[in-house]
C-alpha cells in the first residue's frame, strides 16, 4: 500500500512539472527563440551557391539577393549566413504618429518570362506524380534502366552540377530563362558543369538509381522558385 502511494506521488510531481515546462514555454515563445525556425537562416556551405540555396528553400535566387543585398548573388562565400524571409520592413512600414497610413513598401514581383518549348527529359513510367506522397511533392519521378540517357528538357545554361543538396543524389539544374528552371536527380553520371550552355534534348546525365534502389529520375520544373506541375508544360504521353 505504501509503495503504490508512493508511485502515485511520483507521477503526480512529473505531472505538475510537465505542466509548468509547457506553461514556461507558452510564456516565452513571443518573447524569447522559443518562435525560432531553421528557415529563416541559412550559413553557406563550401560548394554552395544562391541557385542551390534558393532551390533547396523554394525561393527565387532573386528574392534572395535582394534581402541579403547580394547584387547578382555570385559573391557568396561558406560560413556567411544567408535570411531566407524579407527584412523588417520590406513589406510594411511603420505608421507614424497622428498621421495616415504609411503606403506598404512591395517588393515588386519577378518578371514572367515565357515557358520554354518543353520536351521529356527520358523514356520510361512515371511512377510518382507531383505533389505525391510517394515522392518529394516537388516533381514527377520517371523509372527507366541504369545508364540511360537523361537529356535537357528545353535549352539553357547549368547553373548547378555536382551531388551538395541531400535527397537529389547527382543533380543538375538548369536554367531556362529569368523565370524558368528544370531540375534532373539521381543521376550515375553527370555530362554537363556549371556554366555549360545547352541545347534541348542534349545529354546531360546517365539515369542512376533513386529511392529504393531502382533506376529512375527525379524531374522538377520551377516558376519563379516554386515547384509546378510538369504535367501542365510537358508533352502529353
Amino acid at each position: 500500500m505504501h509503495r503504490e502511494l508512493s508511485n502515485q506521488q511520483k507521477f503526480s510531481r512529473r505531472a505538475v512539472v510537465l505542466i509548468f515546462v509547457l506553461a514556461f514555454v507558452a510564456a516565452c515563445a513571443p518573447y524569447g527563440r522559443w518562435d525560432y525556425t531553421p528557415d529563416q537562416t541559412h550559413v553557406v556551405r563550401s560548394g554552395e551557391t544562391l541557385f542551390t540555396i534558393a532551390f533547396r528553400y523554394g525561393h527565387d535566387y532573386r528574392e534572395l539577393a535582394r534581402w541579403n543585398k547580394l547584387g547578382d548573388g555570385s559573391l557568396i562565400y561558406p560560413g556567411q549566413v544567408i535570411r531566407l524571409t524579407p527584412p523588417p520592413g520590406a513589406t510594411v512600414a511603420k505608421t507614424p504618429a497622428r498621421s495616415a497610413p504609411a503606403p506598404r513598401r512591395t517588393i515588386p514581383a519577378p518578371p514572367s518570362d515565357p515557358p520554354p518549348a518543353w520536351e521529356w527529359p527520358t523514356n520510361g513510367r512515371i511512377t510518382a506524380e507531383f505533389d505525391d506522397n510517394r515522392s518529394s511533392g516537388t516533381g514527377v519521378v520517371i523509372d527507366g534502366k541504369a545508364g540511360q540517357a537523361v537529356k535537357a528538357a528545353a535549352a539553357g545554361r547549368v547553373v548547378y552540377s555536382g551531388g551538395g543538396l541531400i535527397g537529389y543524389g547527382q543533380l543538375i539544374i538548369v536554367k531556362h530563362n529569368e523565370t524558368y528552371l528544370s531540375a534532373y536527380g539521381h543521376n550515375a553520371s553527370l555530362l554537363v558543369i556549371e556554366g555549360d550552355n545547352i541545347k534541348k534534348g542534349q545529354r546531360i546525365a546517365t539515369m542512376g538509381e533513386g529511392p529504393g534502389q531502382k533506376p529512375r529520375l527525379h524531374f522538377e520544373i520551377r516558376r519563379n522558385g516554386k515547384p509546378v506541375d510538369p504535367r501542365q508544360y510537358l508533352p502529353a504521353r
